[in-house]
């Protein structure tokens, strides 16, 4: 066990891969909305499940982070989730159409976040992380456009890992993995019997490059 931890020691803090300012990095992944019930269109008889965000859905977006100390950082990041808006029979037939229906649409997401790293410096080549922020979500209805969309505030949570595995054009490049978690109010389509919290779990991987 001890020389596990040696070896692992050794991995870590070998090569000055992050002594920069700051690094840039791509995500792309999954967004998981476990509670996705947004409310119902009929006056009666209808239920806060008939319109719901499907479960999953794709992400990607662009993330800045910079040093503070050794142990601690900030980031400012951007992601777009792409999502549907589904429609339960009962309700797409009260529209008018013939059965269940499903309608491509999106968010944007804007999150100020706190880092800490907890048992690396700066310079070490394997730095684990935690982060917890705030930020905006912008729902847009399908068909919308951003400005029409329902925007609110947000709040995020989770960890990760950010890896160094070389170098391009003299600049330390690596990967990443990101776990997280995100609460917002469910956004405000005119829907009946909608309301109350919207959890978001993101999955993602990433690349990057330091300054």
């Amino acid at each position: 066990m001890r020389k596990l931890a040696i070896v692992l020691a050794l991995i870590a803090f070998s090569g000055a891969a992050w002594g920069q300012a700051g690094d840039f990095w791509f995500n792309y992944g999954e967004s998981i909305f476990p509670n996705a019930n947004l409310g119902t269109e009929l006056a009666f008889g209808g239920s806060s499940s008939d319109i719901k965000l499907a479960s999953t859905g794709y992400r990607f977006g662009f993330r800045y982070n910079f040093n503070v100390g050794d142990h601690y950082g900030a980031e400012i990041g951007y992601a777009f989730n792409h999502t549907s808006l589904n429609y339960d029979a009962s309700v797409a037939q009260a529209l008018g159409a013939t059965g269940a229906v499903s309608l491509p649409m999106h968010m944007h997401q804007v999150m100020f976040n706190g880092m800490y790293y907890p048992f690396t410096p700066d310079k070490a080549r394997v730095r684990p992380f935690l982060v917890a922020g705030f930020g905006f979500d912008n729902f847009v209805p399908p068909g919308g456009q951003s400005y029409s969309g329902s925007t609110k505030i947000a709040g995020d949570f989770g960890g990760g890992i950010k890896i160094h595995v070389g170098h391009l054009l003299g600049l330390p490049v690596g990967i990443r993995v990101d776990l997280r978690e995100y609460i917002s109010g469910q956004p405000n389509f005119g829907f009946l019997m909608g309301g109350g919290g919207l959890w978001q779990t993101e999955a993602s991987a990433g690349v990057g490059i330091g300054f």
